[in-house]
């Protein structure tokens, strides 16, 4: 296992260093004081960066971002005195967050959350609601081969499981289309295309289907919306008013959110 760490101050950088060898005896950590000549370093892809938000030039945050279209599966944790910086951090798709001083239980938390998945474990689909919804697999953006099938896993994903009906669904979905017809063909393609989706990571039975009905199997899923339900503070923190912002529809939900987080 590789795993970058950066940090300009030398104390802290030390310090995060010696964390994340008694975290992880067997990896190779490599130091590093600035983003860029933790981008321009070739060779071997990080399995993990950990980053201090805070570095002259490029910014911990930026480095992130750009390490992710290069790497995707590589996993940033942002490392920071700053508590406040969450929500900024969580902007950057990072993969973890640790508040300093940086202590080797810590490091390990976030290297046992982002493990692969042991024999007989289920891998889950990464999703996020708050903000925009994304859906992430190992890292990496899941690609539909339709624009709409993202937003009917989203709704899937907004009724925590609840079994829907098909007529609900298309209803939603189609607020201004009065073709029932087209509605049901539309819907057709679409499931079809989520659960070709699916099957292609290994998913295929995260769907469940029945006759007009249509929902998800939530042990698949790990949901930021779900954590803050189960009282999570790390994903209560995360979420700033904004709640699967590109769809309409989800409204509703962003206010029994906002309701249940006061």
């Amino acid at each position: 296992m590789l795993i970058y760490a950066i940090d300009d101050e030398p104390g802290m950088l030390e310090a995060l260093c010696r964390a994340i060898g008694e975290a992880a005896p067997g990896a190779a950590v490599v130091a590093f004081d600035r983003a860029e000549a933790a981008l321009a370093r070739g060779g071997e892809v990080p399995d993990y960066v950990f980053t201090d938000i805070h570095l002259p030039g490029m910014d911990g945050l930026a480095l992130a971002a750009r390490m992710k279209r290069r790497h995707p599966a590589a996993k940033v944790v942002f490392v920071t005195a700053h508590p406040e910086h969450a929500l900024d951090a969580w902007m950057a798709r990072g993969d973890g967050f640790i508040v300093k001083p940086v202590t080797a239980a810590r490091v390990r938390q976030e290297l046992d959350y982002h493990a692969p998945a042991a024999s007989g474990q289920l891998e889950k689909l990464e999703v996020h609601c708050f903000g925009r919804f994304e859906v992430l697999w190992r890292g990496a953006p899941l690609m539909f081969g339709r624009r709409q099938t993202k937003e009917l896993l989203a709704y899937l994903i907004d009724r925590k499981g609840t079994v829907c009906a098909a007529e609900e669904i298309a209803a939603t979905l189609w607020e201004d289309e009065t073709n029932i017809d087209v509605m049901k063909t539309r819907l057709r393609q679409l499931i079809s295309d989520l659960r070709g989706t699916l099957e292609k990571i290994g998913l295929e039975d995260m769907v469940i289907r029945r006759r007009g009905l249509l929902g998800l199997r939530l042990e698949r899923v790990d949901c930021d919306y779900y954590r803050m339900l189960d009282g999570d503070p790390g994903a209560v923190n995360a979420f700033r008013g904004e709640y699967m912002a590109q769809y309409g529809w989800a409204n509703f939900s962003e206010g029994n959110v906002n309701f249940w987080r006061q």
